[in-house]
C-alpha cells in the first residue's frame, strides 16, 4: 500500500519549488507515516535549494513538519494513529553519541539529514502510478514540504493535542537549536550574562531560554531595529545595534563590566567571533550554531588564553522527546511565546514564504497544509 501525497520539489540548484505528486511507500516497522498540518521554513532548507550543502537534487526538503500521525510500523510503540507529533532531526541509534544522550552528534548526522535516503541507502518516495525514481525524501528523516511525511520512529515526538500544531512545528530544529544552545549547551545558569548574536527565529528562541533560565544580563545585537525591539520584549535587557558602535566588543564590555560569561552566534557571520571573543570574561564561552566550513572564521589561539573556549553547537544538543515538550509546556505557559515570531503561508505559497524570510520580511514563516476533504 502507497500514500499520494503532493510535495514541494526542488528540481535544481536556485529553482523554484515545483508541486508534484508522488507515492510514499508504507512505513517500514520502524518507520511513522504523518499527515502534515504545517512546517516551518529553516536557513538549512534555503542552503540546500542553494546548494551551499549539497543534498541531491531533485528533493523534497523540509524539516520542521508537525502533523498526525496516521499508519505506524509494526516496532513503533512511541506514537500511535491520531497523536499529535513534531518531526525533528535524525539519527542512527547505535553510534556513542546517541547512545551517551547526545544525537545530535551522531557518527552518521549527515547520510541521517542530508543525504536524501534512508540509513540503508534507500528511498521511500518515487513517481506515481510505478516504480519510476521519484524525488530524493528523508530529509532530517521526514521531508515535510509536502502533504504526508515518512518519519522515524526516533524523530517523531508525541505532544500535547490541545496545542496548536502550526505553532509548535518550528520546535523540531530552529526554536529547539536556539533554546537548546542556553538550556543544555551552554547550561547558562541563574544571574549569568549573556549575548546573543543575530535575533532571528534561533537567536530570538535563544533570548527566551535566557529569560527562562534566570539570566541576570540578556544583550540581543542585531542590526534590525525592530528586531531589537522584539527582543527587549521577549526578555533582553540590553540591546546593541554594531553599525551604531564603533567597536561592538567595547559596547559590550560596557554592558557587563568584567566581560559575558556567555556569547552565542546564530548568525554564522565572520566578524561575529572577533566581536564575541573580545567581549568574553575570562573563563566565558563562546558558542555558535550557524558557521560552515571555508567561512573565514579564525580566532588567534592566544585571545583564549584566560580560559575562555569556543563550543560548537548543533540542534542545541537536544534530547528531542524531552526538549521540545519541555518548551511545548513553557509556550503554554506564556514564558514562551513563540507564536509571536510566526507568519503563517498556505503550502501553496511556499516561494513568497521563501522570499519573504530571506528578506527578513518574516523571523519563522510557516506554511499550513489544507485540512483534508
Amino acid at each position: 500500500m502507497t500514500t499520494t501525497a503532493r510535495a514541494a520539489v526542488i528540481e535544481k540548484q536556485d529553482g523554484p519549488f515545483e508541486f508534484r505528486d508522488i507515492e510514499i511507500e508504507e512505513p517500514r516497522p520502524d518507520e511513522v507515516l504523518v499527515r502534515m498540518v504545517a512546517t516551518g521554513i529553516c536557513a538549512t532548507d534555503a542552503h540546500v535549494r542553494s546548494q551551499r550543502m549539497a543534498t541531491p537534487l531533485p528533493a523534497v526538503l523540509g524539516h520542521e513538519g508537525a502533523g498526525v500521525v496516521e499508519r505506524v510500523g509494526g516496532a513503533v510503540t512511541t506514537v500511535a494513529p491520531g497523536d499529535h507529533v513534531v518531526l525533528s532531526y535524525h539519527s542512527c541509534g547505535r553510534c556513542g553519541p546517541c547512545l551517551s544522550g547526545h544525537a545530535a552528534y551522531c557518527d552518521d548526522v549527515w547520510a541521517a539529514n542530508f543525504a536524501g535516503a534512508r540509513l540503508d541507502g534507500s528511498n521511500g518516495l518515487r513517481a506515481p502510478g510505478g516504480p519510476g525514481a521519484g524525488p530524493r525524501g528523508h530529509f532530517f528523516g521526514q521531508s515535510s514540504f509536502a502533504t504526508h511525511a515518512l518519519a522515524h520512529r526516533r524523530n517523531t515526538v508525541k505532544v500535547p493535542s490541545d496545542l496548536p500544531l502550526e505553532v509548535l512545528a518550528p520546535l523540531g530544529c530552529g526554536f529547539q537549536t536556539g533554546a537548546g544552545a542556553v538550556l543544555t549547551s551552554l547550561a547558562v545558569p541563574v544571574g549569568a550574562s549573556l549575548a546573543v548574536f543575530g535575533v532571528g527565529a534561533v537567536g530570538m528562541a535563544a533570548v527566551m531560554a535566557a529569560r527562562v533560565a534566570g539570566a541576570a544580563t540578556i544583550v540581543a545585537v542585531d542590526v534590525d531595529p525592530a528586531r531589537l525591539e522584539l527582543a527587549r520584549e521577549l526578555g533582553a535587557t540590553h540591546t546593541v545595534d554594531p553599525s551604531e558602535v564603533d567597536d561592538p566588543a567595547l559596547a559590550l564590555r560596557a554592558i557587563a563590566g568584567r566581560g559575558l560569561e556567555y556569547v552565542l552566534d546564530t548568525s554564522g557571520r565572520p566578524g561575529n567571533l572577533d566581536a564575541g571573543i573580545g567581549a568574553l570574561a575570562s573563563r566565558g564561552c563562546f558558542g555558535f550554531v550557524a558557521f560552515q566550513e571555508g567561512a573565514g572564521a579564525v580566532v588567534d589561539a592566544g585571545r583564549l588564553a584566560m580560559g575562555r573556549s569556543l563550543h560548537g553547537i548543533i540542534q542545541g544538543d537536544a534530547v528531542s522527546p524531552l526538549l521540545v515538550n519541555e518548551l511545548a509546556e513553557l509556550y503554554r505557559a506564556g514564558r514562551f511565546p513563540i507564536d509571536r515570531l510566526l507568519t503563517f503561508y498556505d503550502f501553496a505559497d511556499i516561494g513568497a514564504a521563501f522570499d519573504d524570510a530571506g528578506a527578513g520580511r518574516a523571523t519563522k514563516a510557516v506554511l499550513r497544509f489544507a485540512p483534508p476533504r
